[in-house]
């Protein structure tokens, strides 16, 4: 049975303002990675998206951890602003849900100084539809619906571009949004849609580009069900242990990290999402 807790912006503030009074009273000294000693005997907290990367945690908390010396606890949250700032504030002590380029933009966006670990696994992204059966079955004025937010729309229509769907002007980066289109000889429309949301829109667009974690969720196998799918070689956005600077050498940071790089977690991935989320180590 799973024992991953989930829980609210909210409870986190009230967590952190907790953890914050009871930091003052301290006389721990800390350490040079930002814990002190007595942190070590506290689980490591870990936020992380429902799927694959929860799944994942909880597979390292409840078959390895303990062997390893790891008190690991696992919170659950749906979007991808939350576990950023809770690891920023110290509400939690790493988050598990992300690329690089999304945490780049996120770091310059809102002044945080949070940086990867380690890279665990590579979530291809796809396009899908209830209506069509091939990309070059989309319509002349077909709505195609992508994710909003920066990285990841750009992401969906490299993808796009990839599969000769359209073409982006030339030097648009991580940040391009559909204004950055260069040629588009379908006339497509974009539906621009926070991630969690793109998977039901499918019954109300032609076609969707859908993250991974979210395909998962939707019952939807990227290796099966994606019409076109992102290549996995050279890909930079495989998802990454995620930690406020200072704290890459706390101890229990590092046993997290041996441990999601183990031929376990490997062979786990590869036998539960077979091709849908793939290792990156």
């Amino acid at each position: 049975m799973r024992n991953t807790a989930k829980t609210s912006a909210s409870a986190l503030v009230a967590g952190a303002l907790a953890l914050g009074l009871t930091a003052c009273g301290s006389g721990d000294s800390d350490s040079a990675s930002g814990s002190s000693k007595a942190d070590q005997d506290k689980p490591l907290v870990v936020a992380a998206s429902p799927t694959p990367h929860a799944e994942i945690l909880d597979y390292v908390k409840d078959h390895l951890a303990k062997k390893a010396g790891l008190k690991l606890q696992v919170k659950e949250f749906t979007d991808y602003v939350t576990p950023n700032t809770a690891t920023q504030d110290g509400s939690v002590d790493a988050n598990y849900f992300q690329h690089k380029p999304y945490l780049d933009d996120f770091n310059k966006k809102n002044g945080t100084d949070l940086v990867p670990v380690v890279t665990v696994h590579l979530e291809p992204l796809g396009l899908y539809s209830h209506k069509i059966k091939s990309v070059g079955d989309l319509k002349k004025g077909a709505t195609v619906a992508v994710p909003n937010d920066a990285t990841n729309e750009a992401r969906a229509l490299k993808l796009l571009e990839a599969n000769g769907v359209i073409r982006l002007k030339s030097g648009a980066g991580d940040d391009a949004t559909p204004s950055d289109i260069a040629k588009n000889p379908k006339d497509l429309k974009f539906k621009e849609l926070e991630a969690p949301q793109v998977p039901r829109s499918l019954d109300d667009v032609d076609a969707a580009v859908i993250n991974g974690n979210y395909a998962v969720q939707a019952k939807l196998s990227p290796a099966k069900d994606a019409l076109v799918q992102e290549k996995a070689k050279g890909n930079p956005y495989g998802n990454l242990l995620v930690v406020k600077d200072g704290e890459q050498k706390d101890p229990r940071v590092e046993k997290l990290v041996k441990l999601l790089h183990s031929p376990e977690v490997k062979k786990f991935i590869e036998d539960r999402y077979d091709g849908s989320v793939l290792p990156a180590f």
